[in-house]
């Protein structure tokens, strides 16, 4: 029976696995002639070599011949021998003819045959003394070791130059042949030195790494996660992979060794959880947790660069080995100096790299998965992603947990690949995760182009029909989501199975959804078994209240989260009034919806109610203490709780905490706000941008502004009203006191580029909606072209450079996101639902909200009128220099706002074109601004900012006008009645958004100023009246006037 490493030597290299080469490594190392020989020369001999088995008296090549192989001896003995003419006098010899001169035996562990990198004709011959085992290597193959090993290869050459001579029978012979040897090592040597470095060429390809047919014929893809999703790596990753390596190798070269495991070696690999460990020390800055170093080293492993040593397990931050492709392909070499360096000065660019598509490579790899191989963890990460797509908004939490299960990753290299054709059986349904495809029918071409987010096939799923259009990719390396039709119509019918209905009067008045919950030890967090509960789907405003209430408000605590409580209290703007909301809870307090209750029940409907306004005056303590209507109707539940605690002494506990939190809630804005290191001013003088305050309290509907409006022959009224004032009100004002007679006037902001937005008569907080430089305009429809914006609109036209460069960088940012935070901290939660789901349907206003969102583009207009009113190049270069530094800064407070828009200023094409100001920008301030574009990048809707945002702490302000967009993404994907009835997944998912931005200002911001600075209140000053031009023509006109297009 052949031994396992010769089998594994018969094959051809390329067919080689990690393993084979493990296997032939192992048996090497057990050859004491072997054990003296580089780690890293010997692995590359492993990948080239084959074996041969010779017996006694073989010839394995003659003097003179053209040489196609170098050998290696693995046991036996071989003669080298040199034919001379018998002129040479020796023992025996006849002149004239030729004769045999032994040159030397060369035994275990020697190497001949390297005349073969010249091309030179065999200078002696080789013959086998006794049955010898060899390791033989092609010549192609020899050159590329001998290319990437020369110092090794050749002190193993010099070494077998040397070896001693057999022993001569006479003293002449001896003479002769040490002459001979002598001639013979010069030969030798004279070959080495005039080598260089042969041209050759050599193709490799990963061991291990197959296509599959789905990548080429268009069947469905391999669900193996090991392998590697592309046949060979990309260069940027590749670049990655051999940039760690090398540091690696040159500074950290324990990490990379032969290791042992159940009696074999493993050459040349890494454990995996030390190889993490390295990651997070290297960079802690840019590596927050050892998940996210996991995620980055799988991003090396899914293409090839990395790979397991059995090709058994994907990236694992465990006791298990990995190896680079060149050292499990046995390509590998030591570095050199160059290579080091390089390595060096890319170290930080690679990290960046590999942290930004690390978690996507986590994302991938569970996705293809086996979902019977998919754990508690892998279908959390993937049903993550799944909240996030468009075309699964309007699925229920509970399907997308369920299409977690089952979707799997169909990946393709090559554009023009077609997933399937118009008239095929539909087998399955697709999501575009990366890439695009067009949609094509027969006749028509291209009739549309589908992007990331959306999907297609479907249809033919639901109508069991055949397919409608072909699908064909647009672009290269596209990934799809894939639900089969078995897993698709089964979760349908789960769904189903899953609805409870309950009716009234023939009619559906609530839908629930069962779900399965992990019930949790008391003491510990070990699954003890799996239960279930009902999740409200929809249902009528009562009737899911009347659920929350009995099945809510007193059930204790079973390791799960359940968020309906709070999901309602946050929402119920959107579908119940709060008069409406609180009639029921006194109908409730008071039993009324029971027929006989029992003195149990009573007390029982008491308990609940005091529950419920408890939590609800806590989720949103800014309502009942601005509201007169919930402040009455606390006070009102208080004196119901008072009297019965004479009746129910059970209510006595309640009493004493409805009083504690009334005593709060009466002085909640300074409490509030000491809490968050705030002090309180008069917000009247917000709008004018002149008022010293050094803080802010919440806009309240009462709260007048003072502004003007104008009207079309530019004459114009100072008004001051109510921010509540409609826009119809505030048109009959202004109007009025213009002395103008129409009575169809409308109000209209005029933007400083000549745009005009018409208000709803019926729209509120009219001052804090408009644009930077907006101003209001009273007319009539039939004159709204003759309106043209004022010249103050213009914004200024000498830039604050000079005033900039006096001021602290950090004490910038610093006042910058103070001021963000009071913003944020005044935001109300129901002004969210109502920007959301329309302030003119609800009559409630949205100032403090348009504040923030405004202060958004302030600072975007702020960063690109600086540079484009800077004249003279140097300083351009110093302010773009400022900015940068300004917004890491802003990203180390944790303002993502103020930080976007920074980076989207300097991103506006207006600064993007001063190509001369941007290369005399230091090389360091250009990697950081590319690194904090990376964390703006949109794609996979800024799921790179997300994942940022997601590891931090509070205090954090979030990017507002991404989660404004996510709520009217959620808001406009579904609807908010179905039948009827309440969508409560849609009031579900806005509260999740809602609870986000409540997490985001739980924390007071207490960042320490900068030490001992004069101007202080300069800066606070300006960064509260920053002056901008807002208007995109001018702005690029005085770009292309700075830098004139070359």
């Amino acid at each position: 029976m052949v031994a396992d490493w010769i089998s594994c030597l018969d094959k051809v290299p390329q067919e080689r696995t990690g393993e084979d080469l493990d296997i032939i490594y192992s048996r090497l190392k057990t050859i004491s002639a072997f054990q003296g020989y580089n780690p890293l020369l010997l692995q590359q001999i492993c990948y080239y070599s084959y074996y041969e088995d010779l017996d006694e008296g073989i010839v394995i090549y003659k003097q003179g011949e053209l040489g196609t192989s170098w050998y290696m001896i693995l046991s036996g003995e071989v003669d080298l021998s040199l034919l001379i003419p018998s002129g040479v006098p020796t023992s025996g010899a006849e002149t004239g003819k030729l004769q045999a001169i032994r040159l030397v035996s060369l035994g275990q562990g020697s190497a001949f045959g390297e005349s073969v990198l010249t091309d030179t004709p065999r200078q002696s011959s080789a013959l086998t003394l006794q049955r010898c085992e060899l390791l033989r290597i092609e010549q192609k193959d020899f050159r590329a070791l001998w290319q990437r090993n020369q110092q090794l290869m050749d002190e193993l050459i010099q070494q077998n130059c040397r070896l001693p001579t057999a022993a001569p029978a006479q003293d002449s012979s001896s003479m002769v042949t040490g002459g001979l040897l002598g001639q013979l090592g010069s030969i030798n040597l004279g070959i080495l030195s005039n080598l260089g470095h042969p041209n050759h060429t050599t193709t490799s390809q990963p061991v291990g790494v197959g296509v599959s047919s789905r990548q080429i014929t268009g069947s469905m893809p391999s669900l193996n996660h090991i392998e590697p999703l592309t046949s060979s790596p990309t260069e940027r990753i590749a670049r990655c992979g051999a940039v760690l390596r090398t540091l690696l190798i040159t500074k950290h070269s324990n990490l990379i060794a032969d290791r042992k495991s159940q009696l074999r070696t493993y050459r040349r690999c890494c454990v995996a959880s030390e190889l993490v460990d390295w990651l997070v020390q290297l960079a802690p800055n840019i590596i927050q947790s050892r998940p996210h170093a996991v995620g980055m080293w799988q991003a090396l492993l899914e293409e090839g660069v990395l790979t397991h040593v059995s090709k058994e397990f994907e990236f694992r931050d465990d006791y298990l080995f990995y190896r680079f492709r060149e050292d499990d392909q046995g390509l590998g070499s030591i570095p050199g100096g160059l290579e080091r360096k390089d390595a060096e000065d890319s170290l930080e660019d690679t990290l960046q790299i590999l942290s930004q598509i690390g978690p996507d490579a986590i994302l991938r790899v569970n996705l293809r998965k086996s979902p019977t191989d998919r754990s508690p963890d892998d279908l959390e990460i993937i049903y993550d992603e799944l909240v996030h797509i468009k075309a699964l908004s309007h699925l229920s939490t509970m399907v997308k947990r369920q299409l977690a299960s089952v979707i799997i990753l169909e990946f393709h290299e090559n554009a023009g690949t077609v997933l399937f054709h118009q008239g095929e059986e539909g087998r399955s349904w697709y999501i575009i995760l990366k890439g695009s495809v067009n949609v094509m029918i027969r006749g028509k071409g291209t009739v549309c182009t589908l992007h990331e987010g959306d999907d297609f096939g479907k249809l033919a799923l639901v109508n069991d029909a055949p397919r409608a259009a072909s699908i064909v990719m647009r672009e290269d390396y596209c990934h799809f989501l894939r639900v089969d039709k078995d897993d698709f119509n089964r979760i349908l019918r789960d769904v189903e199975a899953n609805t409870v209905r309950l009716k009234e009067h023939g009619q559906d008045v609530l839908v629930l959804e069962k779900i399965p919950v992990r019930m949790l030890a008391p003491t510990t967090t070990t699954d003890i078994n799996t239960n279930h509960r009902y999740s409200v789907m929809a249902g009528t405003p009562e009737k899911m209240l009347e659920y929350l209430m009995e099945t809510r408000i007193d059930e204790k605590q079973t390791g799960h989260k359940d968020t309906f409580l709070s999901d309602f209290l946050l929402t119920h703007p959107v579908f119940l009034t709060t008069s409406r909301l609180c009639s029921w809870i006194m109908s409730y307090y008071r039993a009324e919806t029971a027929i006989s209750p029992t003195p149990d029940y009573c007390l029982a409907c008491k308990l609940r109610v005091v529950q419920f306004t408890m939590h609800w005056s806590s989720i949103v303590p800014y309502n009942f203490s601005d509201e007169a209507e919930l402040g009455r109707f606390l006070d009102k539940v208080y004196s119901m709780v008072v009297n019965d605690s004479r009746t129910f002494p059970t209510l006595t506990d309640s009493v004493r905490m409805m009083e504690t939190q009334i005593n709060g809630l009466k002085n909640w804005p300074f409490n509030r706000n000491t809490q968050l290191g705030k002090k309180k001013a008069n917000m009247s003088g917000i709008m004018r941008g002149t008022e010293d305050y050094s803080g802010r309290l919440p806009i309240q509907h009462n709260d007048e502004f003072v502004f003007k409006v104008h009207c079309s022959d530019m004459r114009y009224t100072t008004l001051r009203v109510s921010i509540d004032s409609t826009a119809g009100q505030i048109a009959e004002l202004a109007a009025s006191k213009l002395g103008l007679g129409h009575h169809d006037l409308i109000l209209v902001e005029v933007r400083s580029s000549g745009d005009y937005v018409l208000f709803d008569p019926m729209d509120l907080s009219i001052p804090t909606s408009l644009s930077c430089n907006g101003r209001l305009f009273v007319t009539v429809a039939a004159k709204l072209d003759e309106l043209r914006p004022l010249t103050e609109q213009d914004g200024p036209d000498t830039g604050s450079a000079n005033q900039l460069e006096l001021m602290s960088t950090k004490e910038l940012a610093y006042q910058i996101t103070q001021l963000d935070f009071e913003f944020l901290n005044c935001i109300d939660e129901y002004e969210v639902v109502y920007y959301i789901f329309g302030r003119i349907q609800y009559s409630k206003i949205t100032a403090n909200l348009d504040l923030l969102l405004r202060r958004f583009n302030d600072i975007q207009y702020w960063v690109v009128t600086e540079i484009c009113l800077s004249d003279m190049l140097s300083k351009r270069v110093a302010i773009l220099r400022k900015f940068i530094k300004i917004a890491q800064h802003c990203r180390d407070y944790r303002n993502w706002n103020s930080f976007f828009g920074i980076i989207m200023g300097l991103s506006n094409v207006a600064v993007s074109r001063l190509s001369l100001t941007w290369e005399k920008l230091p090389s360091k301030f250009n990697k950081l601004f590319q690194q904090f574009e990376s964390l703006t990048d949109p794609t996979r809707n800024h799921r790179i900012y997300r994942q940022a945002v997601n590891k931090l702490q509070p205090p954090v302000v979030p990017f507002m006008p991404l989660m404004i967009k996510d709520l009217t993404f959620i808001h406009e994907g579904n609807k908010t009645y179905f039948d009827q009835l309440v969508n409560f997944e849609k009031m579900h998912m806005v509260a999740q958004a809602i609870r986000h931005l409540q997490h985001c200002r739980s924390q007071q911001f207490d960042a320490e100023p900068t030490a001992a600075i004069k101007n202080v209140q300069e800066i606070r000053n300006y960064v509260r009246n920053l002056r901008v031009i807002d208007n995109q023509r001018i702005l690029t006109q005085m770009s292309h006037k700075l830098e004139p297009r070359r």
